[in-house]
């Protein structure tokens, strides 16, 4: 009989496979609003300053509520918590579909409605980052979270776009958005199908409060941790809202690519992944593997300066495609360590710091994007900000105590998420 491949195991673990699932069909939805918004934002207003007030108002509450979430996500069981993120996910996007179908749809219309799908966000993430050491056993986290990498680029960046520019083009964007918000209702009912478990840390006695400071006093003593959310928070706020208010501008107006040219370059990104979480959910993560991961994600952040050099359809997909090789890296590599060194019962509330000061600026990184286009145009914008984040990324591997996972993994600590 043929072996499991080890990417696949942890599917044996039938609560896993239950989330795994949901997740994977809900990021096939999400893949395809990724297109439908740009594409709905610029239908209304094509100007970059538009999408950039839709992804403020979609970004401010998830910041804002992130700790509320992780607080949440070690007091109640963490499936209910998954299960009404998806509902109020649906709920939004239900209603950005309708109107936008009945031709009532206005910019106003989605600022409004993308808060609480940026709520939903906030209860979800740390709520999903805890879950996962939960169902899968720890030897196997390394090819979880290859697992997961594997199913967002394959999901995320290549099924959903793909449908998505075929979508918008055929039918228009409000049922593309329809089609996410059922797909966050087949992943309610896939987790509502998972065993219960108790929450890890119910009526602790301490206030909210007291359990935000005791996430944060975690985060200062650990080195690797602290710094690196530092370096993402930087790099962030000057890649995220350039690549996501200005790539699809550039291809729209610059390539005449079309939705369907903006979803060939996600999906090229979500092919790189593939092809990286497969090896590494074969082989492990590397010995160096905090080295590894910090120069992955700086040059994955530089690949922004060479979308405007692109010149051509076929050349800003492969640059996509290094990119999606070189974050799936970092990604596997972030949640491994985070899974494998923070305490389960603080992993809700963590990871509720990670989503909180990694994404922290991502809201002034949107507000800035479309006036910063403007003022030294699209193309001048996207380099600057792409050589920028790569060089304060890498900065950040100089702190004293950021590899110290890589001698612990030397060591042979308990963490066997991180192949020795």
């Amino acid at each position: 009989m043929a072996r499991t491949p080890r990417v696949l195991r942890p599917l044996r673990e039938r609560d896993f496979a239950l989330l795994f699932t949901g997740i994977a069909v809900s990021m096939i939805g999400d893949g395809i609003t990724l297109v439908a918004l740009a594409w709905q934002v610029y239908d209304i207003s094509n100007v970059p300053t538009a999408l950039s007030v839709v992804g403020l108002a979609w970004t401010v509450p998830m910041v804002g509520l992130l700790l509320f979430g992780g607080v949440l996500a070690d007091r109640i069981p963490r499936r209910h918590l998954l299960i009404a993120a998806d509902l109020i996910r649906a709920g939004s996007l239900a209603a950005i579909g309708v109107l936008s179908v009945t031709g009532a749809l206005e910019l106003w219309h989605v600022v409004v409605l993308v808060i609480p799908f940026g709520i939903g966000e906030a209860l979800f993430g740390p709520a999903w980052e805890a879950t996962i050491p939960e169902v899968v056993p720890r030897p196997l986290l390394v090819q979880a979270n290859s697992l997961n990498s594997l199913t967002e680029p394959i999901s995320f960046r290549a099924a959903g776009p793909a449908i998505g520019g075929l979508l918008v083009a055929g039918v228009g964007p409000g049922v593309a958005f329809l089609i996410d918000a059922a797909s966050f209702l087949f992943s309610a009912g896939c987790i509502s199908l998972m065993r219960a478990r108790p929450a890890v840390n119910p009526e602790s006695g301490y206030s909210m409060r007291v359990e935000i400071a005791a996430g944060f006093r975690f985060v200062r003593s650990q080195p690797w941790l602290w710094a690196s959310l530092a370096a993402a928070a930087l790099g962030l706020l000057l890649y995220y809202g350039p690549l996501e208010v200005l790539l699809p501008y550039l291809v729209r107006n610059d390539l005449d690519a079309g939705a369907g040219g903006f979803g060939a370059i996600l999906a090229a990104t979500g092919i790189g992944a593939i092809v990286i979480a497969i090896v590494l959910g074969q082989r492990g993560l590397a010995r160096n593997h905090v080295v590894v991961m910090y120069l992955s994600f700086a040059v994955g952040l530089g690949c922004l300066a060479l979308y405007p050099l692109a010149g051509s359809l076929a050349v800003a997909m492969a640059i996509g495609a290094v990119e999606g090789f070189l974050f799936a890296i970092g990604d596997i590599t972030w949640a491994t360590m985070m899974q494998s060194y923070v305490p389960r019962e603080m992993l809700g509330r963590v990871s509720a710091v990670d989503y909180l000061v990694s994404f922290g600026l991502v809201p002034v990184s949107f507000a800035l994007a479309g006036p910063a286009a403007a003022v030294f145009g699209v193309e001048e914008t996207m380099i600057g900000a792409g050589v920028l984040a790569a060089l304060v990324f890498v900065s950040f591997l100089l702190v004293p105590g950021v590899r110290e996972p890589e001698r612990w993994a030397a060591e042979e600590r308990p963490a066997e998420g991180v192949a020795p």
